[in-house]
């Protein structure tokens, strides 16, 4: 029997022993030997779920502590930003490959599968593109050939280097956006705007001819019951039922994951969620995973609640396991490596502490937390 359907008795007992660091794996023949045993990688390896993280390419190599951590403990990493439209082709026509390939590089040494972020997002544009369509020296008709080109170009310089693509990125309402349109996509968003929703068929068609062996993934924020209604969850799935009815070459959803203690969480609806996507004969993934609260100072990091402190790490928990008993689950990342280096304190003011180790590149309660789900489960996948 599969593991992913023997944790919900674990559950309870891994709850006990949240903040208590786990034992070794039983012992099971490594996929990685130099991997350290009870490392996040080689467990998730026991049980065929990969384990990553977001990483910054600048602190590759000068940062050892840094490097080990990403070596040691994730089987897949996520270009920050490297690959994203503005870093890639800053100047009109110029490609800068530099970081992202390094990066790439980096995984194939250590035996890592990479994530490609992204290809279609309305931010981080170069501001040649988002100029000339404002100043209409782009038309639409060139702006199209202008995104078939850069993702054509970018899928193709990666052909056969890359595992999972975020083909399209956030282009779903939130319930606070002014403007959604009748199937949920944000009518405001830069590239629904000027090309219209048709622009997604478009681009994972593009993408799956540059690179047919890749993974093609949608990803979003609040598509898992996270919105409280669940109007995006639902907007999102039935928009990509009737893409996948279409024979567009859609493989999965990416749940980014993007939670906060001071909201409530649902781990179950995650879960069912996710499960709902499976159905549809997609993959899911949780893309990029972080539990921000409020803390002391945007340098500490320190919890200024005990509780929210305990919330952290349970709500990551939540998470995993959600993934683990979603038999189509096939990755978990974490948005970043350490809180020193986090995107949160620089845009939820008076929050942080959000990631699995601390500004100090120390392993948090949450750590030790994942290290035991995927733990439990490494147990059980021999079963």
């Amino acid at each position: 029997m599969k593991l992913r359907r023997q944790l919900a008795a674990a559950a309870a007992t891994a709850a006990v022993l949240m903040l208590v660091p786990s034992a070794i794996a039983a012992a099971a023949p490594d996929k990685h030997p130099k991997v350290p045993a009870d490392s996040l990688r080689a467990l998730g390896d026991r049980q065929k779920l990969a384990v990553g993280t977001a990483v910054d390419d600048a602190h590759l190599g000068s940062d050892q502590p840094y490097t080990a951590i990403v070596a040691d403990q994730f089987s897949v990493v996520t270009a920050e930003n490297a690959m994203k439209w503005e870093s890639v082709e800053p100047t009109r026509g110029t490609y800068d490959w530099a970081a992202a390939d390094r990066l790439v590089a980096f995984a194939g040494e250590h035996d890592q599968q990479v994530r490609g972020h992204t290809l279609l997002w309305h931010n981080q544009l170069p501001s040649w593109l988002t100029t000339g369509v404002d100043n209409g020296t782009i038309t639409k008709d060139q702006l199209r050939e202008i995104l078939h080109k850069h993702v054509t170009d970018e899928v193709t310089h990666f052909r056969g280097k890359i595992w999972q693509w975020d083909v399209a990125n956030e282009v779903f309402a939130n319930s606070w956006d002014p403007n959604p349109l009748p199937n949920g996509l944000n009518g405001d968003d830069f590239w629904i705007k000027n090309l219209g929703e048709g622009v997604l068929a478009d681009v994972f068609r593009w993408a799956h001819q540059a690179d047919p062996k890749a993974l093609l993934f949608y990803n979003d924020y609040n598509i898992a019951g996270q919105d409280g209604s669940n109007a995006k969850f639902q907007a999102v799935h039935d928009f990509f039922a009737k893409l996948v009815a279409q024979g567009v070459p859609v493989n999965g959803i990416g749940e980014q994951g993007h939670l906060d203690t001071q909201y409530g969480f649902d781990g179950k609806l995650f879960q069912s969620d996710l499960q709902s996507y499976g159905d549809l004969g997609l993959k899911v993934a949780v893309t990029e995973a972080d539990v921000r609260t409020f803390v002391n100072n945007s340098t500490e990091q320190v919890p200024t609640s005990q509780l929210a402190a305990f919330a952290q790490p349970y709500e990551f928990s939540q998470m995993l396991t959600a993934c683990q008993l979603v038999d189509q689950c096939i990755s978990f990342t974490a948005w970043g490596v350490y809180d020193g280096d986090s995107w949160i304190p620089g845009t939820f003011a008076g929050t942080g502490y959000g990631l699995l180790y601390d500004v100090n590149k120390a392993p948090k309660p949450a750590y030790y937390t994942l290290q035991q789900d995927l733990q439990l489960g490494a147990r059980n996948a021999k079963h």
